[in-house]
């Protein structure tokens, strides 16, 4: 099934590095999470594509409200990026960033002293 994105409320802009070092561009696009009108229980649509890696058909991912639904669309995202990426035989890069920066790891789990790839402190 496919759906409508709607108005884009995210966007990412990654690089497909092919094995000979050529590099494409890849789009991920993350739509704004609205009511599922098939839902009687009043569940959550968010609408989701990657543009540049084969398919470019919109999915969605379902929740019990609007940050389930956007949650678990990052989620898939990620998930079918690495499918893909293998099915195509390349490697997907966003800065380094280990699995395109599409995970967040809680604070807790940070190890002492890290610093994420490209954060600037605020100046004082």
């Amino acid at each position: 099934m496919t759906y409508e994105m709607g108005v884009v409320v995210a966007e990412r802009r990654l690089e497909a590095v092919a094995g000979d070092g050529t590099r494409a561009s890849v789009v991920i696009r993350v739509g704004t999470p609205h009511p599922d009108p098939l839902s009687r229980n009043g569940d959550w649509c968010c609408p989701h594509q990657v543009v540049g890696l084969g398919d470019e058909a919109v999915s969605a991912s379902f929740g019990v409200d609007s940050l389930q639904a956007l949650l678990l669309g990052v989620y898939a995202l990620r998930l079918g990026l690495a499918a893909r990426a293998e099915e195509a035989g390349v490697e997907l890069d966003w800065l380094g960033v280990p699995e395109l920066g599409l995970t967040v790891v809680p604070p807790e789990f940070v190890p002492p002293g890290f610093v994420p790839p490209g954060f600037v402190p605020p100046s004082a």
